[in-house]
């Protein structure tokens, strides 16, 4: 079971989950990415199909359109913890079997929470998909949580918490940064909970949590691999189509956020050996755009330019050209319901300060938003992103993984598909403005992990930029 943020690079730096595909506005579709198809049960139960038949395996993967932002107040886990009670059993397989049902069929499984939605897939043979249909159709209505297993493994996942997160220095100064950066907004929360309110989630919570927002018109089923729509259909009607839907209680989520204030979060911690620093600003997402409907994609190409790898900006100016960082480099998540987030960071070389290693980057950005980006170095970016999507191509799970997240977070699929050709259409102009509107004037945060006995702090934002906060 994974609290699940991204994919790792390098296949799907492009496509990615929280880097970019989650698409809103319409446009012709012309370059294809993964070329499903698609159809909806009586019960409102959305199905994707995408074929792959380069092996006799399949992926099966459910998403619910629920996550860790759609929990109660005073209940932060609870997605979470749900994810983990859903392995316990039904009447028809007893707790703790169906991994091992899996594993005995020759197949492999898990689970992940974001904020935004909960997923559950099993990677078997294709002809073994009938049996993890049927075990995951039954295991959407038929949950059984006997008590004492409950709490059992209530405390399993305060342990993960503690050995995650809180033995984890980074964890905790981004758990930090993430409360300042949201303030009231539900993506303040950790997905894996605060311990103080883990421990007091109750059997009753996570059965009421499971039938208001577990049901087939709030989930997607995606079948990837040796598989066609006419194979498919006939099992997922057979399985999914007679559950029964459940009126879905709506995301009612905060998007009037307090006026802006920019916060700096200093953290000492006597296991963090090389000092960090970052910075995490909102931004708009593909979903919730703020009426600038170009900058979901203009972000994703600026992140590529400013610090997406080894010839970026970022990297040149810190790492290869100054010899003063070990790292840098910038990352945009985009993949939300609401609003997503892009962010920088960078970490000295032994014996750097880091207070000068920050200063490189806030002139680096400084530079960016003056002086904006050049046409040459857009079309590099945007050749790199559109040719990653032949490497997501050759992965069974990706596209899945790529599809239900937008799907979760309220796109469709030709947003997905059109991606190559909104991507492409991204022009220089439209890169520096939302630059200018992100992270020249958007609310942020930045974090600074030292060990115990660093004496020197960051230089103020102010200072750094020549900008009164």
């Amino acid at each position: 079971m994974t609290v699940f943020a991204t994919i790792a690079r390098p296949l799907v730096v492009a496509l990615g989950l929280g880097l970019g595909l989650e698409l809103a506005v319409a446009a012709p579709v012309a370059a294809k990415v993964f070329d499903p198809e698609t159809f909806t049960l009586a019960n409102g139960m959305q199905v994707v199909v995408i074929p792959n038949h380069r092996l006799p395996l399949v992926t099966q993967m459910v998403w619910y359109k629920v996550g860790a932002a759609d929990e109660p107040p005073g209940r932060s886990g609870l997605a979470h913890m749900l994810e983990h009670m859903m392995f316990k059993g039904t009447g028809q397989v007893p707790p703790g079997e169906f991994s091992k049902i899996v594993a005995r069929n020759g197949g492999r499984d898990n689970a992940f929470t974001s904020s935004d939605y909960t997923g559950y897939y099993q990677t078997i043979a294709a002809d073994r998909l009938e049996l993890v249909m049927k075990m995951e159709a039954d295991r959407m209505v038929n949950l059984r949580l006997d008590p004492e297993t409950f709490r059992t493994e209530r405390d399993v996942v305060r342990e993960e918490r503690r050995s995650r997160t809180d033995n984890e220095p980074s964890a905790l100064l981004n758990e930090r940064m993430d409360a300042a950066l949201w303030m009231l907004h539900p993506y303040r929360n950790p997905i894996i909970g605060w311990d103080h309110e883990l421990r007091e989630l109750t059997r009753d919570q996570a059965l009421d949590f499971y039938h208001r927002h577990y049901a087939p018109n709030n989930a997607v089923l995606l079948v990837a691999g040796d598989v066609t729509v006419e194979t498919l259909k006939p099992l997922a009607e057979k399985y999914y189509g007679v559950l029964p839907r459940r009126d879905v209680p709506p995301r009612a989520r905060i998007r009037d956020l307090p006026p802006r204030a920019d916060v700096v979060i200093e953290m000492r911690h006597p296991d963090v050996q090389q000092p960090s620093w970052s910075r995490q600003y909102m931004a708009p997402s593909y979903n919730f755009d703020q009426g600038h409907p170009t900058w979901p994609y203009a972000l994703q190409v600026l992140s590529e330019v400013l610090g997406g790898g080894t010839t970026s900006r970022l990297y040149q100016s810190l790492v290869v050209n100054r010899k003063l960082a070990a790292s840098a480099g910038s990352s945009y998540g985009s993949s939300a319901v609401d609003l997503g987030t892009f962010s920088v960071h960078a970490s000295p070389n032994p014996g750097v300060p880091i207070a000068e290693v920050q200063a490189l980057l806030e002139a680096e950005l400084a530079r960016l938003l003056k002086d904006g980006v050049s046409d040459s170095e857009v079309a590099r970016a945007r050749k790199r992103l559109v040719a990653s999507v032949a490497y997501a191509r050759d992965s069974l799970s990706t596209g899945a993984r790529v599809l239900g997240a937008a799907l979760s977070t309220g796109q469709t699929v030709a947003d997905v598909e059109a991606w190559p050709d909104r991507i492409n259409a991204v022009t220089a102009a439209e890169v520096t403005a939302a630059a200018r509107g992100v992270l020249g004037s958007g609310p942020h945060v930045s974090g600074l992990l030292l060990p115990e006995t660093t004496a020197v702090s960051a230089i103020p934002a102010a200072e750094a930029t020549g900008r009164t906060p």
